[in-house]
């Protein structure tokens, strides 16, 4: 079932009476969705959203969760535990449900109301990966139950994503290295975004960095720097910002422009720089997040090629219980 197809049946079951929509899942695919709840933050009058972890879910369900609800669920393998207990729980609450899984025959598939099984490996048809995925339904919900003023803009982006990251990867390939070398010793990094990106600061720092490299980070907003973590800044402290294309912009700007007077070890990775700009500014932000996280995925293969640990290595994901 295609994504309008999914999003037309979920308006017809719901006889346009849906209120809100809970993005659900656990580490990077939870990282995937925070665009699309940050788009219906931003976009709709009608319908509330939800970003949350699929344990805290499952434990702490909200009180509100009915059959007005949409819970749209992710998990890569489809079978992560906590994930598949959401899904069950948003069920029994009458809520409609999406899954998005890698796997075919994924436990997450057998409890959702739809399902969509996407492609994986290559790693240039972003439009195809779960964040683009997601949030193009989230747009088709929002679409027929209040409009969308921008929704041909958006489409029009899709339609050059794919294009826009091949560039950037090719163009960020040596400064991804020439980092990794100045930095495979580091202990600590803070990573700082904002607005729709925020979301792939977040999964840098807890995934790339911490998980696959066993590197301590700390994901820190633009517009919070100065509201404590600046008090930190040294000439020994990295950074790694990312500049945004849209709204926020000005908050990331402002970081860098006292991380040039306060820091030395800074990388700074900026979206107009590398293109995104070419898709209209009433939606490129939205877009920031699905560049972002392709080009910091140059920076973490890198570091593990660097420091000669392989991305995929674990201590206790799978191997221990937990």
């Amino acid at each position: 079932m295609d994504i309008a197809t999914i999003a037309e049946n979920i308006i017809q079951k719901s006889d346009k009476k849906l209120k809100e929509i809970y993005f659900v899942a656990c580490g990077g695919s939870l990282v995937d969705m925070y665009v699309s709840n940050y788009l219906i933050m931003h976009e709709s009058m009608s319908l509330v959203s939800g970003w949350v972890t699929g344990n805290e879910f499952a434990k702490a369900t909200p009180k509100r969760l009915g059959k007005q609800s949409l819970v749209i669920l992710c998990s890569h393998s489809g079978n992560t535990p906590e994930t598949v207990d959401a899904g069950i729980i948003a069920k029994k609450a009458g809520a409609q449900t999406v899954g998005f899984t890698f796997n075919e025959n994924a436990d997450l598939l057998k409890i959702t109301d739809y399902s969509y099984v996407y492609d994986w490996g290559n790693e240039r048809e972003v439009d195809n990966n779960p964040m683009a995925l997601i949030m193009n339904l989230t747009v088709e919900v929002l679409r027929k139950i209040e409009g969308f003023e921008n929704y041909s803009k958006f489409k029009d982006g899709l339609k050059k994503i794919n294009s826009i990251v091949a560039n950037a990867e090719d163009f960020v390939q040596q400064r991804a290295k020439n980092f990794a070398v100045a930095r495979a010793d580091e202990k600590l990094f803070n990573v700082i975004g904002s607005g729709a990106t925020f979301g792939q600061i977040y999964g840098f720092a807890i995934c790339s960095l911490m998980e696959m490299q066993w590197i301590n980070a700390i994901a820190i907003n633009s517009g919070e720097f100065f509201h404590g973590p600046f008090e930190v800044t040294d000439k020994e402290l990295p950074f790694i910002l990312t500049l945004s294309v849209g709204k926020t912009r000005y908050l990331d700007e402002r970081v860098k422009s006292f991380l040039n007077s306060y820091a030395k070890k800074i990388e700074i990775i900026d979206a107009k720089e590398l293109g995104l700009d070419l898709i209209d500014e009433e939606v490129a932000e939205y877009f920031n997040p699905i560049l972002f996280y392709s080009v910091l995925a140059q920076y973490r293969k890198a570091l593990g090629n660097v420091r000669n640990h392989p991305l995929d290595i674990r201590r206790y994901m799978g191997k221990v219980e937990y």
